[in-house]
């Protein structure tokens, strides 16, 4: 999970950087730019983040049926969700280099049907890697966003007169992101694709992993019984 937070880091950078300042995961963040959009803020799009936000809608609405039945932590369903998302942002990947000039777009100009068509497909994927990860229920680890995750750093650490307890992996998500959105921003110089190819790969990597490890604690579980 710690790793895809990574990956979404990198993701949302190039939607906000490369598709007319749209996050395609961060929802919190989309609604707020669309708030602010429709107020009249100078350069601020809306029907971006409205696009992004049905998306990812969709996808999470997906997820959750695919999900509904499954069984409690990782599962073969929670393996065939992420490697869908990864191989759907590794197919925009390449779509995304066939694009030419359409992006990355413009701030102050109108994003053309090809970007938008991008921004939804990411919402999507994304709202699908967010109804997998909540299934998993990592706890302040969503993948998606790290507000929760500062919240419960701060509220439990020692000075608010909690014991700290996690705070490695709270520590690890929100750095984790920004390093991700370092590292997608810095792809973006060179493509738009080429931040969401490594996020592609990660993604499947992360999905293979899972899977193996589910299975390997699940044969040890059976063995001790």
């Amino acid at each position: 999970m710690l790793v895809l937070t990574f990956s979404t880091g990198i993701v949302d950078a190039v939607g906000y950087l490369g598709l007319d300042r749209v996050f395609t995961a961060n929802m919190t963040g989309n609604v707020v730019i669309l708030g602010m959009a429709l107020t009249g803020a100078e350069d601020l799009p809306v029907l971006g983040p409205v696009v992004a936000l049905a998306g990812f809608m969709l996808g999470a609405a997906v997820g959750g049926r695919v999900l509904r039945r499954a069984a409690t932590g990782w599962t073969t369903a929670s393996t065939v969700l992420f490697t869908l998302v990864g191989v759907v942002m590794g197919a925009l990947a390449v779509v995304a280099t066939t694009l030419g000039d359409a992006i990355p777009v413009e701030a102050g100009t109108t994003a053309p049907p090809a970007a938008l068509a991008l921004t939804g497909c990411l919402g999507l994927v994304m709202g699908a890697q967010a109804a997998t990860a909540r299934r998993l229920a990592v706890k302040d680890v969503t993948t998606v966003v790290v507000t929760s995750t500062i919240t419960g750093l701060a509220a439990d650490s020692r000075l608010a007169g909690g014991d700290g307890g996690g705070w490695r992996r709270r520590v690890g998500a929100v750095l984790l992101i920004l390093a991700g959105a370092s590292v997608g921003a810095a792809l973006l110089r060179w493509h738009v694709g080429a931040g969401l190819g490594l996020a592609a790969l990660i993604t499947v990597v992360v999905a293979l992993v899972g899977h193996r490890t589910a299975h390997v604690l699940r044969g040890a579980g059976g063995a001790s019984r």
